[in-house]
């Protein structure tokens, strides 16, 4: 079996023909976002391609093995050969994955926001919790991680904190996490060690390029600046210059602290506020049940996607019913089979 086809390298070759062509156009080079867009592309699909027909020769290969040792009754060689395609079999399984990625912006980088719940320092505590959980799987992934904005909590945890990631396929991993993840558990805040329910909700909304017209009336806009505050050291800094924008007319809500300059918090959070409203406008033109803002405003029981129950070691996603026994490997960043999961469920809906 030829797994070029089925993963359509050949639609991806000569999309890398097409792109070539435009790269060598000596105009284009004036238009520098043009340009890096172009070379992003570039650097994924050749990715992309040669990863499958390494593939192909590794699969080449043993099958080739396969059929000598199988002649000759090797069966020292058959074990081998069994292992080194139990080796090879995550990636397989990856490159399956990535075709489900048909979105628009599947292949690109993506927002991150985890908000705590109402019920005060236990939602907020599990809001940091889902956050760590976060920037771990992207640490596993090899993803460039930014933190946009930190609001600690008043006791513990956070209130809300915003990732920018970076990356191959983002937010096509990424986008099925959007929801609320409700958490069950003993207090460690409740001296009767009594079990607690907490609430805190992910969405996950994508990285635009600047070629999307995303138009802002300035007259819609509040812009506050405010004295940075956070987790410190290397994630975020101590400033006079953090800024959060509101776009009065829809509610959506930016800010951004990662840098000491307001004029480039204020460039961020301008790039993120355009992510979210052109993510709301594609919501609203799909005619989804709920928008983005109205699950926002509703973390709680009706929006689960997951439940994590420590106690019985058990976390379990409401969609696709795929269950964990190790709650420390989710929450060190273990989210894999979740996610797979959660991809292959929306693939079959939408068939």
């Amino acid at each position: 079996m030829k797994y070029g086809g089925f993963f359509k390298v050949a639609d991806k070759k000569q999309r890398l023909n097409d792109i070539d062509r435009q790269l060598q156009d000596s105009a284009i080079w004036s238009d520098v976002k043009k340009t890096e867009q172009l070379n992003r592309e570039r650097v994924r699909l050749t990715k992309d391609t040669e990863e499958v027909e390494s593939l192909e020769k590794q699969l080449s290969s043993l099958r080739e093995l396969f059929q000598l040792a199988l002649a000759d009754d090797e069966t020292d060689m058959l074990a081998d050969i069994a292992a080194e395609t139990g080796m090879i079999t995550p990636a397989v399984e990856t490159l399956n994955l990535r075709r489900l990625f048909s979105g628009e912006h599947d292949n690109g980088d993506a927002f991150l926001t985890v908000q705590a719940g109402s019920g005060g320092t236990e939602a907020q505590d599990w809001a940091a919790m889902l956050y760590r959980m976060y920037w771990q799987y992207c640490e596993n992934k090899g993803y460039k991680t930014q933190l946009m904005e930190y609001a600690e909590g008043e006791v513990a945890g956070i209130k809300s904190a915003t990732i920018k990631i970076q990356g191959a396929y983002v937010y096509g991993n990424l986008r099925c996490e959007t929801g609320v993840h409700r958490l069950v558990r003993k207090s460690p805040f409740d001296s009767n060690h009594r079990r607690h329910t907490s609430f805190a909700s992910v969405f996950v909304y994508p990285v635009i390029q600047d070629d999307i017209e995303v138009n802002v009336n300035p007259a819609d806009l509040r812009v506050d600046t405010y004295r940075a505050s956070g987790a410190g050291g290397q994630h975020v800094n101590t400033t006079d210059s953090a800024v959060r924008i509101t776009h009065i007319p829809s509610g959506i809500v930016v800010q951004c602290q990662n840098d000491r300059s307001q004029h480039k918090n204020r460039a961020e959070a301008m790039s993120m506020l355009r992510a979210r409203l052109y993510q709301h406008e594609i919501e609203l033109r799909n005619q989804e049940k709920k928008t983005l803002e109205s699950s926002k405003a509703d973390i709680t029981w009706g929006q689960q996607i997951r439940s994590y129950v420590l106690d019985q070691s058990r976390i379990k996603d409401l969609r696709s019913g795929y269950e964990s026994g190790n709650p420390r490997a989710v929450l060190d960043g273990d989210l894999d089979g979740f996610i797979r999961a959660a991809l292959l469920l929306g693939n079959e809906l939408n068939s």
